[in-house]
């Protein structure tokens, strides 16, 4: 499997390539706009044709790149069943594939950083790799407190369907704001201060009480993001 992690500095953002192997067929999860020059160089260089681009939900901290790849390469656009974004290719619902070549996705629905949030686990690989996007961090969780976000859906989706997994199954978050590139299911159980609660009621006091501020580009970035990035 060809693997790579890629990451814009201005939104502290994670954009993951995978393909089969060099020379094959490609997707990227969660691609910035303002990356599309180094993700364009690097597929030219891997002689990799893009058949996918997906976000893990409508972002409001930056520009997503899925407009623009779709019209470079004619890649399909990928968004989950519950999102607002009427101008996606496909969208897709919980426990539904993704195959690219020899490689699958499953999507897995986890609401409650927004409602639309979603993860995709490739099982092929041991062990196995989960791109999180916003929903489970390294050593946190994305916030829940606009976009329809859910403290209480968001400790479910962690601890019912996240935690689950294997505990060596690896998991590539959307964002990282302090040098961690990657962590694993058993490390967040134990590690993970957010999950360190007697349940969801106490998950959705500590969110609540976060008093984060408003992302700078969120009136300009979820507006963009739910027309794919086009203007």
């Amino acid at each position: 499997m060809l693997f790579r992690q890629l990451f814009d500095q201005h939104s502290f953002s994670y954009c993951y390539l995978l393909a089969d192997a060099k020379g094959g067929k490609a997707l990227l999860i969660d691609p910035v706009l303002e990356q599309v020059g180094s993700y364009r160089q690097l597929l030219r260089e891997l002689d990799l044709q893009l058949l996918y681009a997906l976000d893990t939900h409508v972002h409001a901290d930056h520009i997503t790149a899925l407009g623009k790849l779709r019209e470079l390469y004619g890649c399909e656009t990928i968004h989950s069943e519950y999102s607002q974004a009427d101008c996606v290719s496909r969208t897709v619902r919980d426990g539904e594939l993704i195959e690219l070549d020899s490689l699958a996705l499953t999507v897995l629905h986890t609401p409650g950083h927004t409602a639309d949030s979603c993860c995709f686990l490739l099982q092929e690989q041991r062990p196995y790799y989960l791109f999180s996007g916003d929903t489970l961090l390294i050593r946190g969780t994305g916030r829940t407190d606009f976009q329809a976000g859910d403290a209480r859906q968001q400790y479910a989706s962690i601890v019912d369907k996240l935690l689950t997994l294997p505990e060596s199954t690896l998991v590539y978050p959307g964002h990282d704001y302090n040098g961690m590139t990657a962590s694993t299911i058993g490390e967040e159980k134990r590690f993970n201060p957010r999950l360190q609660v007697a349940g969801a009621e106490a998950y959705a006091r500590l969110m609540d009480n976060l008093n984060l501020p408003r992302p700078r580009l969120m009136d300009i970035a979820v507006p963009a993001n739910l027309a794919c990035g086009e203007e």
